[in-house]
């Protein structure tokens, strides 16, 4: 289909992908027992957005230049590494805050995160990752026919497959963990739950800063 080929076996290693713990995964479940549904599907399709500027890339050439660049792929993982250092310090400077100030509000309000916001910072955290651009580079080639008329609309055809069902996994992922949203801890617990989350962007940051090109 559209110069493709295997597609069963392509979707089982999307759904393999899609259910490996990584950035993308941590931002989207921390965005949901922070803010509730919409805060996790604001999340998940701003990560989907990200994947479609990847498909765009992979597809145009894009991908294949940061792959020959040491310049370009040191470029994006910085600015990568940087912004999620930066979502760090944000939940650090909430999990320090006075207990006084924490006072019944143990994870913040979903207002404090309007989902065009969510949205915005999982398109970053995802679109400033050079391991998946360089991902799908890899990935999708190997189910291109050989004898496709047009490996562009191959490219294409299989990134939108890739973006579909990532999302539906991310948002069935957010329907499963909403009801916890619900659950309020205490102040000292929610604090807890704040530096735990810095913790891991943090180290996801320090990752993706050790990153070599391959």
């Amino acid at each position: 289909m559209f110069g493709s080929h295997d597609l069963a076996l392509f979707a089982l290693t999307v759904l393999v992908v899609n259910a490996t713990p990584g950035v993308d995964l941590a931002f989207t479940l921390v965005s949901t027992l922070k803010g509730g549904v919409r805060a996790g599907l604001a999340a998940a399709a701003g990560v989907a957005a990200g994947c479609v500027v990847h498909t765009l890339a992979a597809a145009f050439g894009l991908a294949a230049l940061m792959a020959a660049s040491g310049t370009a792929f040191s470029v994006v993982k910085w600015a990568g590494a940087a912004y999620l250092l930066w979502l760090a310090v944000g939940m650090l400077r909430d999990g320090l805050r006075p207990a006084a100030a924490a006072a019944g509000e143990a994870l913040p309000a979903p207002a404090t995160q309007p989902p065009s916001r969510v949205f915005r910072q999982g398109f970053l955290t995802n679109v400033l990752n050079p391991k998946v651009a360089l991902f799908f580079l890899a990935l999708l080639p190997q189910f291109i026919d050989a004898a496709a008329l047009s490996k562009t609309l191959a490219f294409l055809f299989l990134g939108a497959w890739f973006v579909v069902q990532g999302f539906v996994f991310l948002a069935l992922l957010v329907l499963a963990l909403a009801p916890l949203q619900r659950w309020r801890p205490g102040p000292a617990l929610g604090r807890g739950l704040h530096l735990a989350g810095a913790g891991l962007f943090a180290l996801l940051a320090a990752r993706l800063a050790l990153t070599e090109k391959p």
